[in-house]
């Protein structure tokens, strides 16, 4: 016996049977923004970014290229230097700032009388000598007294001849 006429009814003697019908999941891609260009599983079939950030720079990239199209139009160029135009005149027609109001004189010093005091005549710098250099240890050991059962030198600096200047 062949098939029945109708294939798409279910015959009288077989129960029906309901197929459940899958629904395809759409594979791993390639994130479209350049420089993320990481793999994802898209939640929609036509996902091309990875993230809502990733898709928010496309859109402001693509919004600055059309604006960049724009612009290199005949009328694109006309209206920027229209802009351009009205800005220029804006600038002009700003009223300068008004100088604070200052209740005392301002005090001048000129560059002779501030360094006059401070310097000396050459024939003193002449007299002027450097400090003897003295050792790191000399420095340390200038104020530490002598032990008891030491000699008298004991608690004496290290180093005889270089005096140590004390700015107390």
């Amino acid at each position: 016996m062949g098939p029945p006429e109708s294939v798409t009814r279910p015959r009288k003697n077989q129960a029906a049977v309901r197929r459940k019908r899958r629904t395809r999941k759409p594979r791993p891609r390639w994130c479209l923004l350049k420089g993320c260009e990481q793999r994802f599983h898209p939640r929609q079939a036509r996902q091309r970014y990875c993230s809502d950030h990733c898709r928010e720079k496309a859109r402001r990239w693509s919004r600055w290229k059309a604006q960049q199209r724009y612009r290199e139009t005949t009328e694109g160029q006309w209206k920027r230097n229209g802009q351009s135009r009205r800005y220029r005149e804006r600038v002009k027609s700003r009223k300068p700032p008004e100088p604070e109001a200052v209740s005392d004189t301002a005090r001048v010093i000129t560059q002779e009388q501030f360094f006059r005091a401070d310097l000396r005549p050459a024939r003193l710098l002449r007299a002027v000598r450097a400090p003897a250099a003295k050792s790191f240890t000399a420095l340390l050991f200038a104020r530490l007294p002598a032990r008891g059962g030491t000699s008298a030198g004991a608690g004496t600096a290290l180093e005889t001849g270089a005096h140590l200047i004390r700015t107390y």
